[in-house]
């Protein structure tokens, strides 16, 4: 007699309420899944992609361009603003001696108070998301703003932040509160390293012996080579002239056309300057609009006949400002010359007495009214 097999067990029925519907909203929601992920992996491998661009950049123009530019073009977006902690306008300085166009500088704005725009976004430790901005955050974009919706991302180095890197869009939905912000989180910590690094190679390019601004020589540079100058004018019984030179009220020309303006027009003064001296001749920012030019080998009418030519030049043209028309630009000099005796051994302290004596004479040409030279009839020794 067989064994009674066991009855068969079969998967009870569905039940007869389970709706069909159900499962077609459980596929579609797998499929939006599905989609999300498939977004979110497109938008890490093109975040990784722009960071790794950033990492490449070689200088900071190079750098600010892949910020504005390639950030705008990549992400799709109606612009980008980089709002940078600059307080003492020194990565002005910098950009703009390494000629960064007027183009992207035009995106950049140098806050004295970056954390007034953070604190109006709610701290911003981490990115903000949204469309109704701030007061603080428009008066901080300025003309920039383009009315639809923003992201503005925290760039920070240790307990400090750089700056602000501002993505705009027309599309009120494209940056919301509810959206993830991760990846441009990260963006933010990799441009931040990468803005710390440029700023830094710019420095040390530029600060040495080189004002970052002008291209010309530094107050540190001239005064080695006034020493060396008076030592070798001590050997030939020879003479150094040195002019100081003085921008007639160019806190006029800020106030009236912004920084950027007194910039340009410091550079066309360095390069007029340029245009009149000697290759053997050095000229320097000695500070400010302060520049200086030290002439080796010459006399007291010499001295003049080049003051005569700098205050000519610039005076032959308007200076741009980088608008429309220029502004008339006038300079004060004062000049002196040094002789050094032939027991002669301190030559910074001989150089210290010619400064003072070149400063003196411009003294004396700025109250008399500005835009004149004056040369000191004493002879320093």
């Amino acid at each position: 007699m067989e064994p009674r097999r066991p009855p068969r067990r079969t998967a009870p029925p569905p039940p007869p309420d389970a709706p069909e519907g159900e499962n077609r909203l459980l596929r579609a929601r797998l499929v939006e899944l599905a989609a999300a992920a498939a977004r979110n992996e497109a938008l890490l491998a093109k975040t990784q992609e722009r960071e790794l661009d950033l990492l490449r950049a070689g200088s900071l123009a190079e750098l600010l361009d892949r910020m504005i530019d390639g950030l705008r073009e990549a992400y799709q977006l109606d612009g980008v603003t980089l709002l940078l902690h600059d307080p003492q306008h020194e990565v002005r300085h910098l950009a703009t001696g390494e000629h960064v166009g007027h183009e992207h500088l035009a995106h950049v704005r140098h806050e004295d108070r970056i954390d007034a725009v953070a604190l109006a976004l709610g701290g911003l430790a981490r990115p903000w998301l949204g469309s109704r901005l701030p007061a603080e955050a428009v008066r901080a974009l300025r003309s920039n703003a383009v009315g639809g919706s923003y992201a503005f991302l925290p760039l920070p180095r240790g307990d400090r932040r750089l700056g602000i890197l501002v993505f705009e869009s027309r599309d009120p939905a494209r940056f919301t509160a509810d959206l993830a912000s991760d990846f441009l989180a990260h963006l933010g910590v990799v441009a931040a390293i990468c803005l710390e690094n440029a700023i830094n190679r710019a420095r040390l390019l530029r600060t040495g012996v080189t004002d970052f601004l002008t291209g010309f020589h530094n107050r540190r540079y001239l005064n080695a080579r006034l020493r060396e100058e008076l030592a070798r004018a001590q050997r030939t019984a020879g003479a150094v002239g040195l002019l100081m030179i003085d921008v007639d009220h160019f806190k006029r020309i800020n106030d009236s056309h912004g920084h950027l303006a007194g910039d340009t027009v410091l550079k066309e003064i360095a390069r007029r300057i340029a245009s009149q001296i000697r290759s053997s001749d050095t000229g320097a920012r000695f500070g400010g609009d302060e520049f200086a030019v030290l002439f080796g080998g010459g006399r007291a009418g010499d001295l003049e006949r080049l003051a005569g030519r700098l205050t000519a030049a610039m005076g032959a043209s308007p200076v741009p400002t980088g608008g429309e028309g220029g502004e008339r630009v006038t300079l004060s000099i004062g000049g002196a010359l040094a002789e050094p005796a032939p027991d002669e051994r301190d030559y910074r302290a001989l150089a210290e007495r010619l400064m003072a004596e070149a400063d003196a004479a411009l003294y004396r040409a700025k109250s008399a009214g500005r835009d004149r030279f004056v040369i000191a009839e004493r002879v320093v020794r």
